[in-house]
């Protein structure tokens, strides 16, 4: 019996891989790069499986060059944007994703981030480098904010808000806002209270956004946000790039609306290197690490690869996006 034939936009960790290989045949774009829109339309035809990662995009135009032989899509990631979920359940493809197994990588990354922002890190690093190092300013210099006593907005107190929360904490953090859609059950074990949006954007310290993406929250964060926002406020963001609007954000950084931000999330991704927000000394930004940990990309390529190949032989996925 021959194997089935998928597709893999991006080749994964060699555990998730192995699996993968063990029982597919597979085409694969196997260059260190992102894989060109051409080269995804050429090479998901006539498979039965596709394997991606954000951005790789898997639309009607993608789905329909893969034809009726479709089975199963299986994304190494939590965000789906990148997926046309409506026309895949139309055509009865399965689809799988990876939540859970990067919660703590994200929060670690997220804690990272706002420390290397709220401590001026960046100015530092370049201070080592420009000279800068050995100036005084009164003992001021180079002198960063503090967690100690803060509030900490957190927008979106999900697995990885909470995580997030929970590794703030022995900060001396004094207070917790969340907002979001609901109240949530655990969030009596962080002492946090639900506030409204406007609430939470006017009283906290640092704004965090651990929110999912959907079309209402697209462009949340903008210059009207940013305007409600304290002066000394820092906002980090490792959720999605399209929740900002980073023409709003720079003008917020660059006037002095709020004091900086951190950013592991962008749109697009690569952020181009002629962007203003590269330009900025209060502008910390990652290229999307928040789940690059050894022990969580393994486990994510693995539970992707479970996915696919459970969708493939038409059994119920390990992780499959809620309908």
């Amino acid at each position: 019996m021959s194997k089935p034939l998928v597709f893999v936009s991006r080749v994964p960790p060699p555990r998730g891989m192995g699996m993968i290989e063990e029982v597919c045949t597979v085409r694969a774009m196997r260059e260190d790069r992102f894989i060109r829109r051409e080269e995804m339309l050429e090479g998901v035809v006539g498979v039965e499986g596709i394997f991606c990662h954000p951005p790789d995009k898997v639309d009607k135009a993608v789905l329909d060059a893969a034809g009726k032989s479709l089975k199963s899509v299986s994304t190494m990631s939590v965000g789906l944007d990148h997926i046309d979920l409506t026309e895949c359940k139309a055509r009865g493809i399965s689809v799988g994703y990876t939540p859970g197994v990067l919660t703590d990588a994200t929060a670690e990354t997220t804690v990272s981030l706002l420390l290397a922002t709220s401590r001026r890190l960046k100015e530092a690093f370049s201070a080592v480098l420009d000279g800068g190092w050995g100036t005084w300013e009164n003992g001021l210099y180079l002198c960063g904010k503090t967690l100690l006593e803060s509030t900490v907005g957190i927008v979106g107190l999900g697995r990885i808000g909470f995580a997030v929360a929970k590794r703030l904490q022995p900060f001396g953090v004094q207070k917790f806002l969340y907002s979001g859609n609901t109240r949530k059950d655990w969030d009596s074990e962080i002492n946090a209270e639900f506030v409204s949006f406007d609430r939470l954007l006017e009283e906290s310290d640092f704004v965090v956004a651990c929110c999912s993406m959907n079309k209402e929250n697209v462009g949340l964060f903008n210059k009207k946000a940013f305007s409600k926002m304290k002066k000394s406020a820092i906002f980090i963001n490792t959720s999605r790039g399209v929740l900002v609007n980073q023409e709003d954000l720079y003008d917020a950084l660059k006037s002095g609306t709020i004091l900086a931000a951190g950013l592991d999330v962008t749109s697009p991704e690569p952020l181009p290197r002629d962007h203003p927000l590269h330009t900025l000394k209060n502008c910390v930004i990652t290229p999307h690490i928040g789940s690059a940990t050894v022990h969580a990309r393994n486990a994510m390529a693995e539970l992707a690869a479970r996915n696919l190949i459970a969708g493939l032989k038409g059994e119920a996925l390990p992780s499959p996006v809620p309908q």
